[in-house]
This record gives structure tokens, sequence and C-alpha cells, in this order.
């Protein structure tokens, strides 16, 4: 399995080249060159798994056994789901007249990040032990991000991490979760802005190519691929909890509502769907809504101000994982996504061509609910 950049400017690299990347060389995000096709047989086999046996399968999908051989995957897997309190690892709660919650706040942070941060430490771990080498990880957060990623790597031996925390825009439990934190491993600096105005010394800091590799530097902001890989799990096990059975033709479609921040959530079902998943997506958003806006009039830009809401996480203007959706609402269009992207960081505003919003596929992928 290879990866690309959705700029397409920049080499193809393999599973663990995009974990260490963060943001490709040329701006962009990487994303599987191809996406397995999965047949009615094979969702059939994966709905009677555990959460952790699927996210052991879905990941063995996208990274090559010459890189992390099974039985290491599945013992990175279940090392990683070791702190949840549900015994499950994720549950689903059914409630009335066909509505379910996916409880996915059983990690050690209560917040779904847990789930693939968890993960992805586990798979950082195995190649800098592998290798011996140190990374430092640097993460800006509105707040659940910054609190996972400390979790998923403190007292780590060969990852560092430093946290920006936006001073006044996260809750006071996130706040303490993260500053309360003693390990030598771990760094938190308060700064003035939002998550959108952190994101951008952070973008030109990967942007130097130079210095990342001098500093061994990487990202664990959703804008690393291992993160969408595991949220991918998410869609998979609702559908096969809310599914009775894999035998009804056609199979049934069933509603995903995802809240939605910085789109990787909506990215990894927008894959799923892609590899075969009968789901379609809502993106729950608040009145920072540039991926409502996006949708229902293809307008792609900033408004002028975040507006702060109770719900942190999902007070983002700048959702960059919707470059992946892009990208791959669009055929895998490169060209498209680049001059789309490029024109956005330099203005702000960006209109959507029509050949992208008349998709079917786009239409279908994203219902809103405002």
């Amino acid at each position: 399995m290879w990866y690309v950049s959705t700029r397409g400017m920049a080499p193809r690299v393999d599973f663990e080249g995009a974990l260490f990347s963060g943001y490709a060389p040329d701006g962009g995000l990487f994303m599987p060159e191809e996406l397995p096709q999965l047949g009615r047989e094979t969702l059939r086999q994966w709905s009677a798994l555990s959460y952790p046996s699927l996210v052991a399968e879905l990941c063995a999908l996208f990274i090559g056994p010459e890189l992390i051989p099974r039985d290491d995957l599945n013992d990175l897997i279940q090392r990683a789901f070791r702190r949840f309190r549900h015994r499950e690892v994720v549950h689903l709660s059914r409630l009335r007249d066909g509505l379910n919650v996916l409880e996915l706040w059983h990690g050690a942070t209560y917040a779904f990040k847990d789930l693939s941060l968890s993960c992805t430490a586990q798979f950082l771990q195995y190649f800098l032990q592998k290798r011996g080498k140190h990374v430092t990880v640097v993460v800006g957060t509105s707040g659940d991000t910054g609190s996972a990623a400390i979790e998923s790597v403190r007292e780590a031996k060969n990852v560092g991490i430093i946290v920006l925390l936006p001073q006044g825009h996260c809750t006071k439990i996130q706040e303490r979760q993260m500053t309360t934190v003693l390990e030598e491993n771990v760094h938190v600096f308060g700064v003035e802005g939002n998550s959108d105005e952190l994101d951008e010394p952070i973008k030109a800091v990967f942007a130097d190519v130079a210095f990342v590799k001098k500093h061994n530097l990487m990202s664990l902001n959703s804008i690393n691929w291992s993160r969408v890989l595991v949220q991918m799990a998410h869609h998979f096990f609702a559908y096969f909890q809310c599914v009775p059975s894999l035998d009804m033709h056609p199979l049934p479609t069933v509603e995903v509502v995802v809240p939605t921040g910085a789109a990787g959530n909506l990215a990894a079902g927008c894959i799923a769907q892609k590899m075969g998943l009968p789901v379609h997506l809502v993106a729950a958003v608040n009145c920072n809504d540039i991926i409502h806006r996006a949708v229902q009039r293809g307008d792609f830009s900033l408004s002028e101000a975040v507006k702060p809401t109770f719900a942190s996480a999902m007070d983002i203007q700048v959702p960059y994982n919707m470059e992946r959706v892009f990208w791959l609402l669009s055929g895998s269009d490169c060209q498209m996504t680049r001059g789309l992207m490029e024109q956005f960081e330099r203005t702000q505003n960006v209109r959507l061509p029509e050949e992208l919003q008349s998709k079917p596929s786009f239409q279908k992928l994203l219902w809103l609910l405002d």
C-alpha cells in the first residue's frame, strides 16, 4: 500500500512514511493510492468481530506485513485499548425510534480521539524502537486532541511532545488534563489565539523540510493518516451494530451523524463509503459552519471570526481534512485539489467548482445537519 499527496507534487510513501510525515512536502495530506473494495462476504465476516479485531482487520489492509507483521499488529492494537473503561472499548446504545448513539468516550480523557491516538502512538513506538530513533510531536489543540495525544505518549522514552494550548478556548477539565501531567517528555505551552490560528505556524514549521528532519518533528493532529485510518473503524462498527443481518439484498443504508470540527472523522466515513460501506453521512456543525456552506452553496470561505461555543472542538473555521474529502470526491484529482487549497491559503475564500458540486458522490456523501 502506497500513499500519495492530495496535491500530487510529492513522492509517494509507505505507511511508515505517511505516519511520520504529517503534511506531505507539497503541503497536501497523504491518502492511499488505491482503496480496497470490500465485498459482501468480507463485510459479513467483519460484522462478527469485536471493535479491536475490526481495527486490526482495517489496519492490515493499509499497513503492509513487511512493515508490521500481522501478529505484531494484533498485539499493538490490543495494547492500545488496554486502558479503556468499557469491556467492548466502543459501545452502541440503542435509543427510541431507531436512533442509536455510538459511545466513543471510554478512553483515558473521555474524548473520541483516545481511540485513534492510542493506536497511532503504538505504531509510532513500534517503528521508533525498531529504528532506534526519537521524535518530537508538535500538536495544536482545540482541547481534546492535546490531552488525548499526551495520554497516548506519556512516559514513552523515544517520544517527546509539545502541545500548544490556546488560552481561554478550552474547558477547565481539558486544561487540567494537559497541564497536570508531570512526565519529562510532556511540554505544554499556553498561547494566544484559537485553534485555527495555531494551525498556521505549525503548518509553516512542517513546510520547512530541512528543519523537520533536523529536529525529528511530526504531528499527531488529524492531518496524520494513521488517525483517519483508525477512525474508519467507527463507521464500520456502527453499521454492523445497527444492521441485524447482512443477508438482505441490497444491503440497507445506515445514516451516520458525525459531529464535525476539522473533519477527520468525516473523511474517515467518506473513505469507508468508497470502500463499499452503505452509509449516508450527516456532518453536524455549529455556528462555525464552513462545511455547511461549502456543501450547500459551494462557499468554502472563512467567516469574520470563530464564534466560541460549548463544543470547542467544533469551533473550527479551517477544517483541513476537507482537503481529503475534496480529493476523494473529485476522483483523486490532485490538480483541482491543489488549486482549491492553494487559493484558500492565499485568500481564505474559495468557490467550489461546479463540476465538483454537481458530482453525485459529493451530493450523496455529505448531507448537512445545521
